[in-house]
């Protein structure tokens, strides 16, 4: 099980507000070839938005 997971990295960017979000979100997936695992309202406004993909695609 440990062979499938390697070189996948989970990428975290918090952003204030939805829309920053939201487009975060968008530009990420176009970007590289991650998946949108999810978000969390953090509080204060704070979103943070969570993708997962390879180790490169997630750095970039």
């Amino acid at each position: 099980m440990a062979s499938a997971m390697t070189g996948i990295a989970l990428g975290m960017i918090e952003t204030r507000g939805l829309v920053p979000a939201i487009e975060a979100a968008d530009a990420m997936t176009k970007a590289a070839e991650v998946r949108l695992i999810g978000r969390q309202f953090v509080g204060g406004g704070y979103v943070t938005v969570l993708v997962r993909g390879e180790t490169g695609a997630v750095n970039a």
